[in-house]
C-alpha cells in the first residue's frame, strides 16, 4: 500500500501541536494502523456516528462500507451541523458515489478544515485508514474543536475538564474493570451516551487509542455541559416567573382594594349629596350626629386606604420598571386618577354638608320659636276677641235712656280705641304666619287655618264696630247728658290697660340670642322700660283719682243710685291687679336676662378655649408640613438617614393625634350649645380636619418616595454620592419648589449635564419621563431616566434563549420538558399561560415559549 499523508488544519491551531501528531506520524511511517487502535477507532467512531444517525432512524454497521456511496455520510453531516447539503446523486454507479462523497468533503472544507491526501476515491474504495481519518476530522470539527477551558486548546481543555470533574473523588474502589463497566452502563442508561468501547479495550491495551478516548470523553463533556446549561436556563426562567407571579399578586390586591374603595365612595356620595331637610330639630340633629360619626370614624380609615392604594400602585410600577416589565394598567375605571376623581367627587359632596345641616338646625330652631310665639300671641288675641262679636251685635241702645245711650256711645269709643290698640297684634300674628310659610314650617297648615280664623274674625269685628258706631251716633243726637268723669276714666283707663297688657306680653315674650351683645341689648331695653314705670304709676294714680272723684261726688251729693261706669268695662280692681302683675314680671324678666347673659359668657369661654387650641394646632400642622417638605429637598445625608428622620416625624404626628381628638370634642360641645361662630380664630374645625388629613397623607407619601428611591438605588446600583448629585441637580432646577420640574426647568437641567438636545430628542426623553404628558417631571422619573442606560435587568431575548436551551434548540417546548426542567409550581404556571405553538414542525401539545416570553415584557398582545 502506498503511503498516504493526511494533515488537518484548524483555525484554533489544534493541528499544529507536535504532541498530538505523534500518533498520526506513526501511522504514516508504518502505513498501517495499530490493530488495537484500529479496533478501538472502528468501535468508537461507529457508535458515535450511530448516536447521531438514529435521529434520522438509521445507522451503520461497517464504517468503511456504509459510507462508500456518500449518502449516509451526507446525512450525518446534515444532522450534526443542522444545515442542508446539496441534493445527493441517487445513481449506483461509481461516479455517482464519488460525487456524493465529494459533496461531503467540500462541506467539511467549507467549515475551515483543510483536508490533505483524503480523496473521494479512497472513501468509495473502502480505505479503512482514510475513512477513519475522515470521521476523525468530522468529530474534531463538530464535537471537540469548540471545547475550551480557561483558554486552553481543545485537547488540553478536555483533559482539564476531566481533571476538575474527577478531583473530588478519592479512594475509589481499586477495580478498573468494574469501574469502567459501571460508568459505561450509567452513561448509556441515564445520559443517553451509547457504549463506544468495552472496558477490556482500555484495560488490556498498553496505550488506548487517543482519538477513540477523546471521542468518548467529548460525549460526556457535551452531556454534562448541556445539563449545566439547562439548569442555568431553568434558574433564569424561575427567577423571571417568580417576579411575574409576585407582580400579579400585587396587581390583584390593587384591583381588590380599588374596587372596595370605589364601591364605598359610590355608596357614600349620594348620602352626602342628599339635602332633603327633616321636619323637626331632633331628626336634623340625628343627621348631624351621623355626619360627625362619618368624619370621625368612617372617613379616616378610607383616607388611609386611598393613600396606601396610591403607595402600592407606585411601588408596583417601580418594581415593574426595575424588572423591565411593562407598566401596570388597572381595569377600566380603577386607575389612580379614577380613584382621585371619585374621591374629589366625594369631598365635593361633603363640602358644605355640615354647614347645610347647621343652617337647617338654626332654621328649625327659629321655626319652633316663631311657632310658639305665634301660639302665644294668637291665644292672647283670641282670649281678648272672645265674645266681642256678640257684644257688638247687641241692640241695647234701642231701649236705653239718654244717659245710657251716651254711656253706650262712650263705651263704644273706648272699644274702638281698644280695637285699634289690638291692630298691631293682629298684624304681628299675620307677619309671623307669613314667615312660617316662607320658612316651610311643617305645621304651617294649622297655623294658616288659625291665622285665617283670627283675620276673618278681625274683619267681622271691624264691620260690626262700624255699624254699631253709626247706630249710636244716630241715637246720640237725642241724648245730651254724659257723665264726663266716667268718660274721662274710660278714655284714660283703656290705653293704660292696653299698655299694661302690652307690657305683660313684652315681659313674658320669649327671646333667642347668640351673643353677649344681643343679651346686653335686651337688658338695656329692659332698663329703659323700667325707667318708664314712674310715669306709668303717675297715670295709674290719675286714673284712680278719677274713680275716687266719682265716689267723692257721689258721697258729697248723696247719690244713692248704684253708680256704674257705662263707658268702660275696666274696673279699678282690674287695673290694680294688672299693675301688681307688671311689677312682679319686671324682676322675673330681669332674672331671665341675667341667666341668659351667664349662658352667653359660658359660650364665650368655650369659643376662647377652642380658639386657643386651634391657634396652636393649625400652625403646628403647617410647621410639620414645612419640615417634611424640607426633609424631602435635603441633599446631605443618606436615604436611610432621611427615612429615619421621616419615621421620627411620623411618630411625632401619630403621638399628636389626641390633641386633634380633644379639639373635635370641644367643637362638638360648642355646637351642642348652639354656638356657630367664633371671632377669636380664623381656624374652623373643617380647616383643622383638612390640614390633618393632608399631613397624614404627605408623610405617608414622602416615606413611600424615599422607599422607592432606596429600591431604585439598590436595584440599579446607584451610589449614595450619585443619589446626592441627582437630588442636588433636581433641587437646583426645581425653581418653584413644587417637588417636580416643569418642562423648561428639565430642559435646562439636561443641558447643564451636557446633553445636546434637539426638539426631536427632547420630545423622546419627555415621553420617557412624562408618559402622561402632565408637563411635570418627578424626582423618581428623573432618577429612572438617569439610570436607565446602566440598568442590569433580564430581557425578553434572554428568557427566550433560556427556554430554547430547555427545549433542546427547538422553536417550541413540550409539557413534559417543562415539568422535567422546572419546579412544579413554575412549570404549571407556564403550562397554564403559554399558548400553543402554530409554527412549522410542531408536534402535538407543543407550546410557544417565544410568544410567552415577549408577553412577559409587554412586547406582544398575549
Amino acid at each position: 500500500m502506498t503511503q498516504i499523508e493526511m494533515t488537518v488544519h484548524y483555525d484554533n491551531g489544534f493541528g499544529d501541536e507536535e504532541d498530538y501528531m505523534i500518533q498520526e506520524d506513526e501511522w504514516d511511517r508504518d502505513m498501517l494502523l495499530d490493530p488495537a487502535w484500529e479496533k478501538q477507532q472502528r468501535k468508537t467512531f461507529t457508535a458515535w456516528c450511530n448516536s447521531h444517525l438514529r435521529k434520522a432512524e438509521t445507522q451503520i454497521e461497517n464504517i468503511e462500507d456504509d459510507f462508500r456511496n456518500g449518502l449516509k455520510l451526507m446525512l450525518l453531516l446534515e444532522i450534526i451541523s443542522g444545515e442542508r447539503l446539496p441534493k445527493p446523486d441517487r445513481g449506483k454507479m461509481r461516479f455517482h458515489k464519488i460525487a456524493n462523497v465529494n459533496k461531503a468533503l467540500d462541506f467539511i472544507t467549507s467549515k475551515g478544515v483543510k483536508l490533505v491526501s483524503i480523496g473521494a476515491e479512497e472513501i468509495v474504495d473502502g480505505n479503512v485508514k482514510m475513512t477513519l481519518g475522515m470521521i476523525w476530522t468530522i468529530i474534531l470539527r463538530f464535537a471537540i474543536q469548540d471545547i475550551s477551558v480557561e483558554e486552553t486548546s481543545a485537547k488540553e481543555g478536555l483533559l482539564l475538564w476531566c481533571q476538575r470533574k474527577t478531583a473530588p473523588y478519592r479512594n475509589v474502589n481499586d477495580d478498573p474493570m468494574g469501574n469502567l463497566n459501571l460508568a459505561f452502563e450509567i452513561a448509556e442508561k441515564h445520559l443517553d451516551i451509547p457504549k463506544m468501547l468495552d472496558a477490556e479495550d482500555i484495560i488490556n491495551t498498553p496505550k488506548p487509542d487517543e482519538r477513540a478516548i477523546m471521542t468518548y470523553v467529548s460525549c460526556f463533556y457535551h452531556a454534562f455541559a448541556g445539563a449545566e446549561q439547562a439548569e442555568t436556563a431553568a434558574n433564569r426562567i424561575c427567577k423571571v416567573l417568580d417576579v411575574n407571579q409576585e407582580n400579579e399578586k400585587l396587581m390583584e390586591e390593587y384591583e381588590r382594594l380599588a374596587s372596595e374603595l370605589l364601591e364605598w365612595i359610590r355608596r357614600t356620595t349620594p348620602w352626602l349629596e342628599n339635602r332633603a331637610a327633616e321636619k323637626t330639630m331632633v331628626e336634623m340633629q340625628r343627621k348631624l350626629e351621623d355626619f360627625r360619626d362619618y368624619r370621625r370614624m368612617h372617613k379616616p380609615p378610607k383616607v388611609q386606604e386611598k393613600c396606601q392604594l396610591e403607595i402600592s400602585f407606585n411601588t408596583l410600577q417601580t418594581k415593574l420598571r426595575i424588572s423591565n416589565r411593562p407598566a401596570f394598567m388597572p381595569s377600566e375605571g380603577k386607575m389612580v386618577s379614577d380613584i382621585a376623581s371619585a374621591w374629589q367627587g366625594l369631598e365635593g359632596a361633603e363640602k358644605g354638608y355640615e354647614e347645610w345641616l347647621l343652617t337647617e338646625i338654626r332654621r328649625l330652631e327659629r321655626l319652633d320659636h316663631l311657632a310658639e310665639k305665634f301660639c302665644q300671641k294668637a291665644t292672647t288675641h283670641e282670649t281678648w276677641a272672645s265674645g266681642k262679636e256678640l257684644i257688638l251685635s247687641q241692640k241695647d241702645y234701642e231701649t236705653a235712656t239718654l244717659t245710657e245711650v251716651r254711656a253706650l256711645l262712650r263705651k263704644h269709643e273706648a272699644f274702638e280705641s281698644d280695637l285699634a290698640a289690638h291692630q298691631d297684634r293682629v298684624e304681628q300674628i299675620a307677619a309671623i304666619a307669613q314667615e312660617l310659610n316662607e320658612l316651610d314650617y311643617h305645621g304651617v297648615a294649622s297655623v294658616n287655618k288659625r291665622c285665617q280664623s283670627i283675620c276673618d274674625l278681625w274683619d267681622q269685628l271691624g264691620t260690626l264696630t262700624q255699624k254699631r258706631r253709626e247706630a249710636l251716633e244716630r241715637t246720640e243726637k237725642l241724648l245730651e247728658t254724659i257723665d264726663q268723669l266716667f268718660l274721662e276714666f274710660a278714655k284714660r283707663s283703656a290705653p293704660f290697660n292696653n299698655w299694661m297688657e302690652g307690657a305683660m306680653e313684652d315681659l313674658q315674650d320669649m327671646f333667642i340670642v347668640h351673643t353677649i351683645d344681643e343679651v346686653q341689648s335686651l337688658i338695656s331695653a329692659h332698663e329703659q322700660f323700667k325707667a318708664t314705670l314712674p310715669e306709668a304709676d303717675g297715670e295709674r294714680q290719675a286714673i284712680l283719682g278719677i274713680h275716687n272723684e266719682v265716689q267723692k261726688i257721689s258721697q258729697s251729693y248723696g247719690i244713692k243710685a248704684n253708680l256704674l261706669n257705662l263707658y268702660s268695662t275696666i274696673t279699678t280692681e282690674e287695673l290694680l291687679a294688672k299693675w301688681d302683675k307688671v311689677k312682679k314680671l319686671v324682676p322675673q324678666r330681669e332674672g331671665s336676662l341675667q341667666e341668659e347673659l351667664a349662658r352667653q359668657h359660658t359660650n364665650e369661654r368655650l369659643r376662647r378655649l377652642f380658639a386657643t387650641q386651634a391657634n396652636l394646632i393649625g400652625p403646628w400642622i403647617q410647621t410639620r408640613m414645612e419640615e417634611i417638605g424640607h426633609c424631602s429637598l435635603e441633599v446631605g445625608g443618606t436615604l436611610e438617614d432621611q427615612m429615619t428622620q421621616l419615621k421620627q416625624f411620623e411618630h411625632i404626628i401619630v403621638t399628636y393625634k389626641p390633641n386633634i381628638d380633644k379639639l373635635e370634642g370641644d367643637h362638638q360641645h360648642i355646637q351642642e350649645s348652639l354656638v356657630f361662630d367664633n371671632k377669636h380664630t380664623n381656624y374652623t374645625m373643617e380647616h383643622i380636619r383638612v390640614g390633618w388629613e393632608l399631613l397624614l397623607t404627605t408623610i405617608a407619601r414622602t416615606i413611600n418616595e424615599i422607599e422607592t428611591q432606596i429600591l431604585t438605588r439598590d436595584a440599579k446600583g446607584i451610589s449614595q454620592e450619585q443619589m446626592h448629585e441627582f437630588r442636588s441637580s433636581f433641587n437646583h432646577f426645581d425653581r418653584k419648589k413644587h417637588g417636580a420640574m416643569d418642562t423648561d426647568d428639565f430642559r435646562a437641567c439636561l443641558i447643564s449635564m451636557g446633553y445636546d438636545l434637539g426638539e426631536v430628542e427632547f420630545a423622546r426623553i419627555m415621553m420617557l419621563v412624562d408618559p402622561s404628558a402632565t408637563g411635570m417631571v418627578s424626582f423618581q422619573s428623573f432618577i429612572d431616566f438617569m439610570t436607565r442606560e446602566t440598568a442590569d435587568t433580564d430581557t425578553a431575548e434572554q428568557v427566550v434563549a433560556s427556554f430554547r436551551i430547555l427545549a433542546a434548540d427547538k422553536p417550541y417546548i413540550l409539557v413534559e420538558e417543562l415539568r422535567r426542567e422546572l419546579p412544579p409550581d413554575q412549570a404549571e404556571y407556564c403550562i397554564l399561560r403559554m399558548p400553543s405553538y402554530s409554527g412549522p414542525g410542531g408536534s402535538a401539545g407543543a407550546l410557544d415559549y417565544t410568544a410567552f416570553s415577549t408577553a412577559l415584557y409587554g412586547e406582544s398582545d398575549l
